[in-house]
Order: structure tokens, then C-alpha cells, then sequence
């Protein structure tokens, strides 16, 4: 999000500018309000397209039938100029994240309830849109905004006036041209046919599926753009991902056939009979909390935009509210921006998911596709990008720059530590061997003390438990510093990914209860972070080493509450030392797992360093 600059207008039509909210091959889309107060999104047309006549007739036609789309589940079209030098469009704003943004950064894929809630709010939003004779043709998750009420959809009907811009003049689409996303494309809109409603329902296929799993139905790009046009052509979508009933719905909807599609109200009734959330799609929170919690945060900051500096420097402008169809004198560029990554269009970048691999050499270029379609040789045909390099990452919780670390020494010194920490156990074990051969000897209820060499095993051990706990202290401060430094890293790849605060990382370990889930958390979000991918890449790792950790703290905590040499009967001390056997073996397990797992996560995380070199 930008602010705007100094050639920018500073009204449209009787809207105020506030900032930039992006650009692409139509034009550029700014974040306004209307002279009463409302915030809208107005999108002005390029001039090189203004001038072509076909382009305006069918940008005007469009527009009045996008006005008659009505519901609660669209973005609707407040007001328009097609007669203005530069047309305009203004669009109700929408105060959420795109799916896109919510799947990718935010959360990853959504629950089966947040599933169900979102297809039956974009099954009746397209129900709206086709009421009023339109095709979508362009329906991806960045054209799908989330609120707390439900999906919004926007951008309806307005790619359609792109086509005059992609057609020969006997009407056929130019070589090289395609209309629509790459990755969320029906298979007649590849071919050039004629696309009809059912083409949205293919497209809803692809987004349900992407919401589901996290991964686009016909691959991120891999072998460049023409293989994935002709996978989604010719090829069968990936699917086995997706649990049932939502696999057969699915498959359904991605027929290659058009007339083998289900219709929308076929799809709405089949939803609704699926569990996991009440009829209308939308009651409680359908949202994850980490979502709704980021949706109430920018909606405050939302209401908070307003620059009276700005407002007054409006004020100065010619008169009240211009007159329709005029863009006024440029805005200062001190105009305040609006809150980042929210409102109609928003980024997207189907070919590379915070959690996929980068595609291999000779696949899609740095970046992807830009929002509203790919065309050779030039901007997209539609839809807008956020314009402008990329912004430093900079963390959620801290204002400063995050910058990677090796954690190279760390790692050594943990892998030594833990090396030297099964030393004592293993001796310990040696020395409960002798102890329990020699107590086996004895009656039950005979004293340990009268066995050969007690008292020489009795130090052995309490040594041994010592030198243990020695070594486990520095073990644990050790580990504290690496694992705080492996979460600064994953803050600094992909900033506010990870759940927790970097505090947290070094300080959940020691705070009771808490440190039975939140390290884990924060480690299942730094291993998100590097490797890419929400699955696979090793993770049983993370997952084994944890499980052995909590088994290890609780046999660990129940071997300290006594101690074979404090028994009184042989009997007992017998017992407790095979308690103690199995608490080293979990020990010496766990601290091979633990130098296993710190290996892993740290090379992961200096090849990441290494690409970003």
C-alpha cells in the first residue's frame, strides 16, 4: 500500500483520494471516501485503453450490469463515469484480507467449518453475479476478500471489457493472449472457447481446493507457463489431498467437460448437507481466531487513517465535492496510507506459497502472475498489483529490522552438549545394572544397604544424577539462546508468520504448563517458515524428537521423587531402578533426537540463508 503521489489527483469524481491501493493492466485502483464518508475503491482506466472505442463500449456495458448485481456476498459497484476522459469505477470497500493473503501469510489452509462457510458465500455470490448475465471469469483468491460476516467477491464482469483488448478483428482471441489467472483458469478459457457460467464453477473448484490444501489443483508453475495451461487443458488436477466429502465436490466442479459441471444451486445443496457449520454458511465465528483476531486489529486501524492534515488540504482544493467525471488537482504526496495488505485488489502470487519450493529453472519468472490474468508480451488484462519494490521485512513485534543469523555455533556447541549430557546417563545405567543384579539376589524385603558395595553404588549413582544435572543446565540455557535465534530467522524470512513473540521463544520453555505446547507451536511455524511447506521436508523430525521430549519430562519428573538407595526393602529398590532404566533410555533417545532435529533446522535454515545471499 502506497501513499499517493504528486501527479495523482487528489479527488475522483466526488471522492477524496486517500492513498494508492495498486495497479495493473487496467489502470490503477485507489482507496477513497466519499464526500458523506463511505471508504469506496475507485479504479481509473489507462488512457491507452480509454481510446479504444470497442474497450469503452464494453467497459460501459459491463459496468451497468456489475450495478445490478445485488446480495451480501459481493463487492458492489457504488458509482461510475465511463463517459469521462478517464473513466472511473468506485466499488464498496472491503475492510478484510484477500483468501490469498489469509491461506498464504496468515493461517495456511482453513478448517473444514471456515471451508464450508466460504463456498456457500462465493456459491451465492456467483448466483448473484450470473443473475445479472455476467461471467465472473476471473475468480482466485485474490479476488475473493474475507470478513468476518463472510467472503466478499469482487471484480465481477469488469475483466469481460478486456477482451476487445485481446481479440483480432474476426473476434478470435490473439495468439499469446489469455484471459483469466494462470493456476485458476477453466480449460475452455485456455482453448480460447466460448466460456459460459459453468467456467466460474471450474475456477471455484480450483479456489476451494487451494483452500482446502494450500497448493493450487494443477501445480505452482512448475516447467513454465505453457505446461500448466496445458495440465489444466489436458491434465487431471491434484487432488489427494483433500479429504471427502470435499474431494467429490471438487472433482466435480473441475470436470474438464463443462456440461459435466454441477450447477450452482446442485453445489449449494450438496454443501449443505455437509457438518461443520450452521445452514447459513456464516453464524459464529467461521473464521480461525489468529484471523478474526488480525481482522479486528486492522479494522481499528482503519477507522484510525484519517489524516486531518490531508483532510484540510482537500478542503483546499476547488470547492466542495467536484463535479462527477473530473479528476482533480494532485494530492500532496504526505497523503496517509491505509492499512497494509487490506481492501480491494490485493497481491497475489499463485506460483510461489510461503510453504512451496521455488520453481525449478526454466518455469514461471521471479514474482508470478500479477492479479487479473497473464498476457504475452505486457501487463496483465486485468485486475491490479501492488506496485513498487518490496518492502524490508520487518517484524510484527518489533519495529526494527529482523536480520538472520547463523546459527551454525550454537548448533555445534548444543550437538557436544547433548553428546556429553547421555555420557552420565549411560554411566548411571552401568551402575543401576550392578546394583539391580546384586538386589535380585536378595529376599524382598531384605534392606538394600546389606548388598556387596552399596555404599560405592549409592555415590556412583548420586553422582552420576549430579554431573546429569549439570550438564542439563547449561544444555537448557544453550538451547534457550539457538532456539530464540532460529525463531529471529524465521521472522526475518517471512515476517509475522511465526505465532509467538521472540521472547516467548526462550522464555516458554521455563513457564509451567505453557512449555507443553508453545514451544512446540513456535517450532512447527519455524519449520513452516524455512523449508517452505507446510508438510513434508523431515518434519516427523520435529514431530518424534517432541513426543520423546514430553514422555522424557514426565518419567524424568516421577524417577526424581525417589531413589532405589533410599528404599527400605529390596523390593522397591528394584522397582525404582527399573524406572530409572527406562527414564535413561527415553533420555538417551530423546537427546539423540534433539541433535538430530537441531542439525536439520539449522541447515535448513543457512540454505535459506544462502538463496537469499
Amino acid at each position: 500500500m502506497d501513499g499517493l503521489d504528486p501527479a495523482d489527483p487528489g479527488w475522483i469524481g466526488g471522492y477524496r483520494l486517500l492513498g494508492r491501493l495498486g495497479e495493473g493492466g487496467m489502470g490503477r485502483v485507489y482507496l477513497a471516501r466519499s464526500e458523506r464518508g463511505r471508504t469506496v475503491a475507485v479504479k481509473v482506466v489507462k488512457e491507452e485503453l480509454a481510446r479504444k472505442p470497442d474497450f469503452r463500449r464494453r467497459f460501459t456495458q459491463e459496468v451497468k450490469a456489475a450495478q445490478r448485481v445485488g446480495g451480501d456476498w459481493t463487492a458492489p459497484v457504488l458509482d461510475a463515469d465511463t463517459e469521462a476522459p478517464t473513466p472511473w469505477v468506485a466499488t464498496g470497500y472491503v475492510a478484510g484480507p484477500s483468501l490469498a493473503e489469509v491461506v498464504d501469510k496468515q493461517y495456511g489452509p482453513l478448517p473444514p467449518k471456515s471451508v464450508r462457510a466460504l463456498a456457500i458465500g462465493l456459491v451465492r455470490a456467483l448466483q448473484a453475479i450470473h443473475g445479472a448475465g455476467l461471467v465472473h471469469r476471473d475468480l482466485k483468491p485474490s479476488n475473493v476478500l474475507v470478513t468476518i460476516d463472510g467472503p466478499r467477491v469482487i471484480d465481477f464482469g469488469i475483466a469481460r471489457a478486456l477482451d476487445v483488448t485481446t481479440q483480432s478483428g474476426e473476434g478470435l482471441t490473439m495468439t499469446g493472449a489469455v484471459v483469466g489467472s494462470p493456476g485458476f483458469m477453466s480449460p475452455e478459457q485456455v482453448r480460447g472457447e466460448r466460456v459460459t457460467f459453468a467456467s466460474d464453477v471450474f475456477c471455484l473448484g480450483a479456489v476451494l481446493a487451494y483452500t482446502v490444501t494450500g497448493q493450487l489443483p494443477f501445480g505452482a508453475g512448475e516447467g513454465g507457463i505453457h505446461s500448466l495451461l496445458f495440465r489444466i487443458a489436458s491434465g487431471e488436477a491434484d487432488l489427494d489431498a483433500i479429504p471427502e466429502p470435499w474431494h467429490g465436490l471438487i472433482a466435480a466442479c473441475l470436470a474438464k467437460d463443462p456440461s459435466q459441471r454441477p450447477t450452482l444451486d446442485t453445489l449449494l445443496t450438496s454443501i449443505d448437507g455437509f457438518e461443520g457449520a450452521d445452514a447459513d454458511g456464516t453464524g459464529g465465528a467461521w473464521l480461525p481466531g489468529e484471523v478474526l483476531a488480525e481482522l479486528g486489529r486492522h479494522a481499528v486501524q482503519l477507522l484510525n487513517s484519517e489524516d486531518p492534515q490531508s483532510h484540510a488540504l482537500a478542503g483546499q482544493a476547488s470547492g466542495p465535492g467536484p463535479g462527477a467525471g473530473a479528476v482533480q488537482s494532485p494530492a500532496p504526496a504526505s497523503a496517509p496510507s491505509p492499512v497494509p495488505g487490506f481492501g480491494p485488489p490485493i497481491t497475489y502470487d499463485p506460483s510461489t506459497p510461503p510453504w512451496q519450493s521455488s520453481p525449478p529453472p526454466g518455469s514461471l519468472p521471479p514474482g508470478g502472475y500479477q492479479p487479473g490474468g497473464f498476457h504475452q508480451g505486457g501487463p496483465p488484462p486485468g485486475g491490479f498489483h501492488q506496485s513498487g519494490p518490496r518492502t524490508p521485512h520487518h517484524s510484527l513485534s518489533n519495529s526494527r529490522q529482523v536480520t538472520a543469523r547463523s546459527t551454525r555455533k550454537l548448533a555445534n556447541a548444543l550437538t557436544v552438549l547433548l553428546a556429553l549430557y547421555t555420557l552420565p546417563l549411560l554411566i548411571r545405567s552401568v551402575v543401576l545394572d550392578v546394583a539391580y543384579i546384586q538386589l535380585s539376589a536378595q529376599e524382598n524385603t531384605s534392606d538394600p544397604s546389606l548388598i556387596p558395595d552399596w555404599e560405592n553404588l549409592r555415590l556412583a549413582t548420586m553422582a552420576s544424577e549430579i554431573l546429569d544435572g549439570l550438564v542439563g543446565v547449561v544444555v537448557v540455557i544453550v538451547w534457550a539462546f539457538w532456539f530464540q535465534r532460529t525463531r529471529n530467522n524465521a521472522e526475518a524470512f517471512e515476517p509475522g508468520r511465526v505465532r509467538h513473540s521472540l521472547g516467548l521463544a526462550a522464555g516458554s520453555w521455563f513457564i509451567p504448563v505453557v512449555n507443553l505446547y508453545m514451544p512446540k507451536q513456535i517450532g512447527n511455524d519455524v519449520w513452516t517458515v524455512t523449508t517452505g511447506r507446510p508438510k513434508g521436508a523431515r518434519r516427523w523430525l520435529l514431530h518424534t524428537w517432541w513426543w520423546f521430549w514430553l514422555c522424557y519430562l514426565v518419567t524424568y519428573t516421577n524417577d526424581s521423587i525417589s531413589s532405589w538407595y533410599d528404599d527400605d526393602f529390596a523390593v522397591g529398590a528394584t522397582d525404582d531402578i527399573v524406572n530409572s532404566q527406562l527414564t535413561i533410555l527415553i533420555g538417551v533417545v530423546t537427546a539423540v533426537l534433539a541433535i538430530l532435529f537441531v542439525r536439520r533446522l539449522t541447515n535448513l535454515q543457512q540454505a535459506r540463508m544462502a538463496e537469499g545471499a
